[in-house]
């Protein structure tokens, strides 16, 4: 019988990585994103497994933050098989470091660390919304989790909901842990980032109705989890782990049949339908290449990330400013849904009026002009 006042928690073998530190001309240094996982950890023997399965050379490793010396290994791997545990999986926090030490973690109310309201303004926050994520890899001969850590928007609002429903499970989901990327619309211009992915292997009406896969039942079994005694489901989590727009309009179907559909709902599901269509539609803005883009992604990571802080980890480009841009999309959409158009019809109405531009891919007054045009009936 277990310590009933104790938390339990699985050993952490180590850490995924998203990005690494690389040496600047004025002799200092600055973190920069990767496309391959980078693994580091304080066991040699655990990331020779590592990378044996996924490429790579082990090395050792100092953290530039000061903390102990460890090993890594980069990785020749974007998609991970993983096991997704059925409480934990994901954590968050608006967090400040000095070096290694944190120094506040808030959930937006409190701040934890000395019990105080937070002290951090708003729209201006000195925090950094932290989001980790825990999974075991699958193939490695190793007991224990890794810990991945973001700080982009992406994987602030769209891994909860998926880790959530995860957890009715009731047990470890196999999946695949990947990164995708992003695009926003910096300086008027196109930047491109890295943001992690959570994908299982099961539907979400087969999560819903706790048909895990994880492997035999006596390994697939966790804590026992409260029974779901709402009628209504989770319909924003459902969404979260949809792979196509078409999952995303059944779910729609389903809320507004069942009278379920509000306006934060409604708004919540255009936005992922968008979302899961842009990636086929967004077009590169002309005279740009890849250096151009990934130097404008390396100027914002610098601009918002403390040269003392955590300097291993990359913060998104897109936590900038992805209010500016979405804020004005939801309006559209919520515009739009009165007069009875669909995401797909307001995407091909903006496109046309802005020579086949995507919204996604659109300025902030771009949108604007648009929402002005559409709520004063010119479209």
């Amino acid at each position: 019988m277990p310590i009933l006042d104790l938390q339990r928690r699985m050993r952490q073998l180590g850490e995924i990585r998203l990005g690494h530190v690389v040496p600047t001309r004025n002799g200092k240094t600055r973190p920069a994103k990767l496309d391959k996982f980078r693994f580091t950890s304080p066991s040699r023997e655990i990331l020779t497994e590592v990378a044996a399965l996924y490429g790579g050379e082990v090395k050792p490793w100092t953290p530039a933050n000061g903390g102990p010396s460890e090993f890594e290994v980069y990785s020749q791997a974007n998609r991970l098989p993983v096991l997704i545990p059925p409480k934990d999986a994901v954590s968050q926090w608006y967090e400040l470091y000095a070096g290694s030490k944190c120094q506040r973690r808030c959930d937006g109310v409190t701040e934890h660390k000395s019990d105080r309201p937070c002290m951090c303004d708003p729209d201006n926050r000195e925090c950094a919304m932290t989001t980790r994520v825990n999974v075991m890899l699958r193939d490695v001969p190793a007991l224990g989790q890794w810990l991945l850590i973001s700080k982009g928007y992406y994987a602030a609002v769209t891994l909860p909901p998926a880790a959530e429903l995860l957890s009715q499970a009731g047990g470890y989901v196999a999946g695949w842990l990947g990164m995708e990327e992003k695009t926003a619309i910096v300086k008027d211009q196109l930047a491109r980032f890295k943001v992690p992915t959570l994908d299982v292997e099961i539907t979400p009406a087969a999560l819903m109705a706790g048909q895990i896969t994880g492997g035999p039942a006596a390994v697939a079994s966790g804590p026992e989890r409260v029974a779901i005694t709402s009628g209504r489901p989770d319909y924003a989590a459902l969404a979260a782990v949809a792979t196509t727009a078409e999952e995303v309009g059944k779910l729609w179907t389903q809320a507004n049949q069942a009278g379920h559909l509000d306006d934060d709902l409604a708004k919540a599901l255009k936005a992922r339908a968008a979302e899961l269509k842009a990636p086929a539609k967004k077009q590169e803005q002309p005279g740009q290449d890849d250096d151009s883009d990934y130097d404008l992604a390396q100027e914002t990571e610098l601009a918002l990330i403390d040269d003392v802080h955590q300097p291993d980890e990359v913060v998104d480009a897109e936590i900038v400013d992805p209010a500016a841009a979405q804020e004005v999309w939801f309006q559209i959409i919520a515009a739009a849904g009165p007069r009875g158009m669909t995401t797909e019809q307001v995407e091909t109405a903006f496109a046309r009026q802005h020579g086949g531009l995507h919204p996604s891919s659109a300025t902030v007054a771009q949108l604007n002009e648009f929402l002005t045009a559409l709520k004063g009936g010119a479209l």
